[in-house]
């Protein structure tokens, strides 16, 4: 039975929805990132106060400096305890568990408030063909999960994680290989293509990081190929780009023209970034001028055009809006209103990381958008070095609560327990 209303006409509504986009007129989308009983619905009282506890710690600069120190000193040593303290702190806060298995919890519990996960598999800093080799089977283990669970739709790597840094450099710098590097980067070839590959045979995505701007030319080669081969009818691959460097935005739309004259969709995800420190010391040290933008306007500045022409595009492009940022997070979403765009559209998606910003991620789930958390995993001595950079990104110099810390704190007070 048909609703009563006004007749259907389809030519009266395509030209009133083209006016109102020609003039800027849509749907208003005001979604309350405050709203902290949605943000921490799912958590128990209990669970509450120590994630309270946790980001009240970690919000002490100077204990979080003196933790990362001692804390990587401690595992490196192999001493027990230490992994005992650190799994049932800091590491069950940001990591979904040691493994796939031990995370299915948490990335079911995450599906029942409409949020998808990217499983990430947080091992860093390997040396050997033998670990490359066994990040690779990793990630097809993930894409084989990912493709039983409706609740995990993308996995995300790292290509050092695939190929040794010192190689990745060279090819970044157009230097000529020996015959051993030769064959050694055909190996990194074959693995991430062997990654993709399985991607696509199980229809589920993978998302390739940023790193290093003097590593990066060879990751940029390496996933324009991917996603050459193997998002010709569908985005299976997507690049990261990181809009604190100066050339990203150029390079994003260049990125676009090139889909465009060679017949693939562009997978595309936009983070700000996260090697700031260590590029303008590189860029000092070396003397010549930092690839990253002089101030954080500059970056919000580059970072907004860039979901803007992404979301001017978003049938020719699969875009992921990788932010913590709450204003980066409603202009997105107020685009879409604008335009009249589906909210569940496939190449539109909202991302966090696992265990921050939940004020986003549960609030924009919760209004009907696509967000998804980053399930990162792995056993705690691997994910040490992640979870120092969680910590001290939490921290404050001036010991003022954090960002993280307030929210959880109001959700406290709202729930009468502080």
């Amino acid at each position: 039975m048909k609703a009563e209303g006004k007749p259907v006409n389809p030519k009266r509504d395509a030209l009133t929805k083209a006016l109102k986009e020609q003039l800027g007129i849509g749907n208003h989308i005001d979604i309350d990132f405050q709203d902290t009983a949605i943000a921490f619905a799912d958590k128990t009282d209990e669970e509450l106060k120590k994630t309270a506890w946790l980001f009240g710690m970690m919000n002490k600069h100077w204990l979080v400096g003196i933790g990362a120190k001692i804390g990587m000193t401690a595992i490196k040593m192999h001493l027990p305890f230490v992994e005992s303290v650190v799994k049932g702190t800091i590491f069950r806060q940001f990591c979904g568990g040691t493994t796939l298995l031990e995370s299915t919890e948490n990335i079911e519990r995450l599906y029942e408030s409409n949020i998808v996960s990217i499983l990430d598999y947080g091992a860093e800093g390997k040396t050997s063909e033998e670990d490359y080799n066994l990040t690779m089977n990793e990630n097809i283990r993930a894409i084989e999960f990912a493709s039983n669970h409706e609740s995990a739709w993308m996995i995300s790597t790292k290509i050092s994680g695939l190929a040794r840094f010192e190689l990745l450099e060279k090819v970044s710098a157009n230097l000529s290989l020996s015959v051993a590097e030769q064959e050694e980067w055909l190996s990194v070839e074959k693995r991430i293509n062997a990654v993709c590959f399985n991607a696509r045979q199980f229809n589920v995505g993978v998302m390739i990081d940023a790193e290093e701007s003097w590593v990066q030319p060879a990751i940029d080669q390496l996933t324009q190929e991917m996603m050459l081969r193997y998002n010709q009818e569908k985005v299976i691959v997507y690049n990261t780009f990181q809009m604190y460097r100066k050339d990203r935005l150029a390079f994003l739309k260049d990125s676009f023209i090139h889909s465009q004259q060679n017949g693939y969709i562009l997978g595309a995800k936009l983070v700000r970034g996260a090697y700031m420190e260590k590029e303008r010391k590189r860029a000092e040290e070396m003397g010549y001028d930092s690839p990253i933008n002089e101030d954080k306007l500059s970056t919000d500045q580059c970072f907004n055009e860039g979901l803007q022409f992404c979301i001017e595009h978003y049938e020719k492009i699969a875009f992921c809006n990788a932010t913590h940022n709450e204003k980066s997070c409603m202009l997105m979403a107020q685009l879409i209103a604008q335009k009249g765009i589906d909210k569940k559209h496939p190449h539109l998606l909202f991302a966090q990381l696992y265990g921050m910003s939940d004020n986003l991620t549960y609030n924009l789930a919760n209004y009907g958008f696509r967000a998804a958390k980053y399930m990162v995993y792995g056993s705690v001595r691997e994910v040490v070095p992640y979870l120092i950079r969680r910590a001290e990104e939490n921290s404050s110099v001036t010991g003022d609560m954090t960002r993280e810390h307030k929210f959880v704190v109001k959700e406290l007070k709202r729930r009468r327990l502080n």
